[in-house]
């Protein structure tokens, strides 16, 4: 019942934000959804345990939350194209894909390169120790605002985020934070994952969060 559900939630917010891209929609839906139940406990799973990260996702969604988030992670058209080619696609299906003609062999050819509103970290034998990703939110609540970043990393990963805090104004309302992962640890492969905000204590995600700074 979930594709049901978050569609209409989708339409709703498009109704509200008849501007807003599919990624910016998905976007507020991920970053608003509840990582607790309604009893402020983890969410938990068909056996009635805490829920692991694959089955929360982002977690319950929250429509009156998703349409005023604050933030939002944007992509445009244009930014699939290094994305696909970065994923090993070949030149025809991307084509098939983008119904334009491509040459992979002209773009960088990175996988992790969409502006997405998380993150899915490897380090195995053939990654190195220290990874930097780059997102750029766009501010779409008060054109004055400032949001400063909480941090919650697993064990054996350091998470470093500059700037610590984004200064929005009505002249300036897109801001870049970087993200830099480092294994700390001699494990070999150790998955992590980032949120755009704190996560229960029973998950083993890294939990970013931008709260917001209110202003009294």
């Amino acid at each position: 019942m979930s594709c049901p559900h978050l569609s209409g939630v989708a339409a709703l917010i498009k109704s509200a934000h008849p501007d807003w891209s599919p990624a910016a929609i998905k976007s507020a839906i991920m970053t608003t959804a509840d990582v607790v139940n309604l009893a402020l406990n983890p969410i938990e799973d068909e056996r009635f345990v805490p829920a692991n990260i694959f089955a929360t996702g982002s977690g319950h969604v929250n429509p009156s939350r998703a349409n005023d988030p604050g933030l939002i992670y944007d992509i445009h058209p244009e930014d699939y194209f290094p994305y696909l080619c970065g994923l090993n696609y070949t030149n025809r299906q991307v084509g098939i894909i983008l119904q334009k003609k491509v040459d992979c062999s002209v773009e960088a050819r990175i996988p992790e390169r969409l502006n997405y509103p998380s993150f899915a970290i490897t380090f195995g034998r053939s990654q190195p120790i220290t990874q930097t990703y780059t997102r750029t939110v766009t501010n779409v609540g008060e054109p004055v605002s400032s949001y400063v970043v909480e941090i919650v990393p697993p064990p054996g990963i350091g998470v470093l985020v500059e700037p610590t805090t984004l200064d929005f104004t009505e002249a300036n309302p897109i801001l870049q934070y970087q993200v830099t992962f480092t294994r700390l640890d001699s494990i070999t492969n150790n998955t992590g994952y980032i949120r755009p905000r704190p996560k229960p204590k029973a998950s083993k995600a890294v939990a970013l969060g931008l709260r917001k700074i209110e202003n009294f």
